[in-house]
């Protein structure tokens, strides 16, 4: 056991003197004035403390040498200790438990026993429940473990997202206000849709959205692009999806934050220069980051005026809300789709979109964009596609079905998406220029394979010349000039059967 003496003095908090270890086994127990510290860097503390409320004492985890909103995690959320004579044991199954006059105030759920656990804090802020012998960076290995169970904060080397094969979903809740870590209505976390994507719920209603990963960042945050400071990750598969950030300077300290008072979920950044944490990004952000502002079949533009607009192809289903700025009943198309071929339906290719909202959807990172458009064509219900991975020249493949919500087209970054509408409202001319156009497309690749042979024979007949005598030579060349005749009366002919235009 590793022992080291602190002085801790934190304003508005309790100051105390403390014998502080980084790891507790179950022969041993944490009262109030202890603190388990986390090592090698002491980054972080658990211990208890109070927020301002005497009487109101918590189990938690927060940053040792910050004293400004310094809490990360808590354990004993909505069950406040009301008194300083609380302790927490780690018992012989493997199990953390905290007490209160022999009554259980909150403990963990290990599903597996241990022969020597160990709870130890990491630099990370992750509180881990192990056996000894277990290698200590091998969360397979973990018994429990904190990041299981977020709070408000996110940290760096947390999944935020759903761990499929115990079916835990490990999200952000906020705190109900900054000095009441009871939970509120905020939370912010993984849809596990077809095409995942992360939502800001409050309450039962959707509130903000960032839209599905597309390779390189989440659709409706360009910010997110590769830079000094953060890496992102975003893994899905049949037993996980999750989303998570690591360092890549590690001295920062950073965290994000879903916070109720202002209802956002807020990334910072602590400066030791104003000693204060700094704004790095907050969502939403902007008008349009509201989820639904506009409607169904619409997208938001915040340089607009106004800022909602319906897609091509598509009127507001209320005129009269809509021209007074009431989005919410959203467009309608204005005629309805026949859906009897291929040249009855078209899309429209919007640049620079955030994606619409990815509960009904379809997924196969298999096909290319051109078998995406196929697919969608020979479904009636297919609203939109587009590449479900934009990075390099694009895969993948994802279908929308039905209405199409919460649309935004961003300013800088986003992605390509096609919606479908009727092709008379792309113009009457519009397949006869494609028909025209991929006819002339056939015939110039005619003319260009009959010149390529064309040039070859004439090489080749070069090349024969100057290798046996004149007069076998003089033959050959001739007979070429003949094949060559013929080819060119071919050419004119389809030249003058397909009439192009030139």
């Amino acid at each position: 056991m590793r022992i080291v003496v602190y002085i801790l003095f934190v304003p508005s908090l309790m100051v105390f003197i403390a014998a502080d270890t980084s790891s507790i086994s179950h022969t041993q127990s944490l009262t109030y004035g202890d603190t388990i510290v986390s090592y090698p860097q002491g980054t972080f503390e658990l211990g208890f403390f109070n927020l301002g409320k005497p009487n109101k004492t918590y189990l938690g985890i927060r940053y040792k040498n910050i004293p400004l909103r310094n809490v990360v995690w808590v354990a004993n959320v909505g069950k406040p200790i009301n008194d300083s004579s609380a302790i927490l044991k780690l018992n012989s199954s493997g199990n953390l438990v905290l007490t209160h006059n022999n009554i259980v105030v909150w403990s963990t759920d290990s599903p597996k026993a241990a022969q020597n656990p160990v709870a130890e804090l990491l630099d990370s802020g992750n509180l881990v429940i192990r056996d000894e012998n277990s290698t200590k960076s091998n969360q397979e290995e973990y018994l429990w473990q904190s990041f299981d169970y977020p709070s408000d904060t996110m940290l760096p080397g947390m999944k935020i997202g759903w761990d499929l094969k115990r079916n835990r979903n490990r999200n952000l809740i906020s705190w109900k206000s900054n000095d009441d870590p009871t939970p509120g209505d905020l939370s912010w976390g993984i849809a596990v849709h077809p095409y995942p994507e992360i939502i800001t719920m409050k309450g039962t209603k959707k509130y903000q959205r960032v839209g599905p990963w597309n390779g390189l960042r989440f659709s409706g945050m360009p910010e997110m692009s590769p830079n000094p400071i953060y890496h992102y990750e975003f893994f899905s598969n049949k037993e996980e999806v999750y989303y998570t950030w690591t360092l890549q300077q590690s001295s920062l300290i950073t965290r994000a934050v879903l916070n109720q008072t202002t209802l956002q979920r807020i990334h910072y950044i602590w400066s030791d220069i104003d000693a204060s944490w700094v704004i790095y990004s907050a969502l939403p952000a902007d008008e349009c980051d509201y989820y639904g502002v506009c409607g169904a079949n619409s997208y938001c533009r915040t340089s607009a005026s106004p800022m909602c607009e319906c897609l091509q192809g598509f009127n507001p289903k209320s005129p009269e809300k809509w021209n007074s700025k009431d989005w919410s009943q959203g467009c309608v198309l204005k005629q309805p789709q026949s859906c009897k071929g291929n040249y009855t339906d078209e899309f429209d290719k919007y640049e620079g979109m955030k994606v619409p909202e990815t509960t009904h959807t379809w997924l196969d990172e298999n096909i290319d964009l051109a078998e995406c458009k196929s697919k969608c064509l020979k479904n009636c219900s297919c609203m939109a596609y587009t590449n479900s991975n934009i990075s390099g020249e694009g895969s993948g493949c994802v279908l929308w079905f039905g209405e199409l919500f919460d649309i935004v087209m961003l300013p800088t970054g986003g992605q390509d998406l096609y919606i479908r509408i009727p092709a008379s409202e792309l113009g009457k001319d519009y397949y006869n220029h494609e028909e025209k156009h991929g006819r002339n497309k056939m015939v110039m690749i005619i003319i260009a394979t009959t010149i390529a042979v064309a040039g070859a024979i004439l090489l080749f007949s070069i090349f024969v010349i100057y290798r046996v005598r004149r007069n076998i030579a003089g033959k050959l060349f001739t007979h070429v000039l003949s094949v060559l005749k013929i080819n060119h009366a071919i050419l004119l002919y389809i030249y003058i059967s397909l009439e192009i235009e030139i």
